[in-house]
């Protein structure tokens, strides 16, 4: 991981349970601020739910480098077994972005977000049509008729978390995707394996873990 892959962000108030620093708008919001992006209750969670060190990933379906980059941190969860990620899915790219994400949450509601998260990853390309999304997602063993149901069901619900995922990032001051938090970094980089452990290993050296 090199100077460029690791971003400070502007020291304003320190928030230790996230353990990284926000803009001044956040810094207004203090620890509601940390609650929302850490504990969301609709946002998908993956790994050790009581992990020491939390990994929140801003994605899109369409970026070719968080692509590049979900191997690695699926490898890395599976061989650390204190790391929580918290899924921050963040369409931005293309319109078929928002239709990925839509499909992923609905996904998490029949416990399949991480079967839809992983087939929509392995697609290669952007500008991904929302018929080979809906495919990938449904040859991954999703119930394509529960799916259904549920979008029309919650899709209130799922476009609530998806403002809240944009409001979010605005207020850490985002560019595009992939974006990791850790600890008192934004890494806004295709980590592969070793940036992901490097990354967390100064964080525990920070926090004496």
């Amino acid at each position: 991981m090199n100077r460029r892959q690791v971003l400070a962000i502007s020291a304003i108030l320190p928030l230790t349970v996230l353990g990284f620093r926000v803009r001044s708008a956040a810094a207004k919001a203090g620890s509601l601020f940390v609650d929302a992006v850490l504990n969301d209750p609709d946002a998908p969670v993956a790994g050790n739910p009581d992990g020491d060190v939390a990994i929140v990933a801003f994605l899109d379906y369409n970026c070719p480098y968080c692509k590049r980059t979900a191997p690695d941190l699926k490898r890395f969860l599976s061989t650390d077994g204190k790391v929580r990620v918290v899924y921050k899915d963040w369409p931005i790219l293309a319109e078929s972005s928002v239709y990925g994400a839509r499909l992923a949450l609905a996904a998490k509601l029949q416990g399949k977000y991480g079967a839809a998260h992983d087939a929509l990853m392995g697609i290669r390309g952007q500008k991904v049509s929302e018929a080979s999304m809906r495919e990938a997602v449904r040859a991954a063993g999703v119930d394509m008729a529960a799916l259904d149901r549920d979008l029309n069901a919650h899709g209130s619900d799922i476009a609530d978390l998806l403002k809240r995922n944009d409001d979010q990032a605005k207020v850490l001051g985002l560019q595009g995707t992939p974006v990791y938090l850790i600890g008192p970094y934004i890494v806004a980089a295709a980590l592969d394996y070793d940036g992901f452990q490097k990354a967390v290993a100064t964080f525990r050296a920070h926090i004496g873990k």
